[in-house]
């Protein structure tokens, strides 16, 4: 019987950092190729399960160059999954003013503009890869990562999984002043608890204080608040494990996302300790 295999696919926006995301994987024993014909990844699974060396991670880097993208894609990723194949489909994407620096800097062409501007040639593809980020397992914006950042969260989510198969689960926190996080699956909106920034002595503190801490978590409003995020986790975790789902990101956010989603992300992130999914913690604009 052949032997099933380890795939990742990192696919979504042209400069949000594919090439970054497989050098990761390319280090860490994933065999990669970039720009296979989405039609081919089912006879090139096949070479692979032939290989006498025993090719048991496959990376795939994926980007829009033509309509067979978009044909093909879906009967391919069902007919993978439907072999046995561990299949992980990861979204790059970042705001549209990230991209365009990136390629005023690098002074490259989009590779959708044609004869217009690079917009056009970002809008473009936003608007053709929608239904790919909508099925992606992953979806991560890289707007706010440097390629550190990167390289742990392609490995937390990528690499680290592969190996223990359970869900992930990762919490952040964020400022809804810098907009809401891209790659959340859900989002909880704290503002209506008391805002630290407003007491003496608090308001220069983050969420990581044990002041601000204490002060968040006193509260009558944020108990009952976190005994009924619990209940939400407790059904609905199990449920989006049966069904299949490997990667979970619920994000909370505050006003500036520096004190009162802080102390919530990593609240729940202290009560879901022990249960048997792995669980990452981030936040996003502490620094800001």
């Amino acid at each position: 019987m052949a032997s099933l295999l380890d795939i990742v696919v990192i696919t979504g926006m042209s400069g949000s950092g594919k090439n970054a995301a497989m050098r990761v994987l390319e280090d860490n024993s994933f065999f990669c190729i970039d720009n296979l014909p989405v039609l081919l990844i089912p006879r090139f699974i096949d070479l692979c399960q032939g290989y006498r060396e025993g090719m048991q991670r496959v990376a795939f880097g994926i980007d829009l160059r033509g309509a067979q993208f978009i044909e093909g894609w879906d009967e391919v990723l069902a007919e993978t999954r439907r072999a046995g194949h561990h299949v992980e489909v990861v979204f790059l994407e970042a705001s549209d003013e990230l991209l365009l620096r990136r390629f005023n800097e690098s002074r490259r062409p989009h590779p959708l503009q044609g004869g217009g501007p690079v917009q056009d040639g970002i809008a473009h593809e936003r608007t053709a890869l929608t239904g790919m980020r909508d099925s992606a397992d992953r979806v991560i914006d890289t707007t706010h990562l440097n390629v550190h950042d990167l390289r742990k969260v392609i490995e937390d989510s990528c690499v680290q999984a592969l190996g223990k198969r359970q869900m992930s689960i990762f919490l952040m926190s964020f400022g809804y002043r810098y907009g809401i996080p891209a790659e959340a699956d859900m989002v909880m909106d704290v503002r209506f608890l008391p805002n630290p920034f407003f007491v003496s002595g608090l308001e220069s503190k983050s969420g990581l204080a044990p002041e601000v801490r204490d002060f968040v978590l006193s509260r009558t409003e944020t108990q009952a608040f976190v005994e009924r995020m619990n209940a939400l986790l407790d059904f609905t975790l199990p449920n989006y494990e049966r069904e299949g789902k490997s990667n979970l990101t619920l994000a909370f956010g505050c006003t500036g996302g520096k004190h009162r989603s802080v102390v919530l992300a990593a609240e729940i992130a202290r009560r879901l300790e022990g249960t048997p999914w792995r669980i990452q913690l981030r936040h996003r604009d502490i620094d800001r």
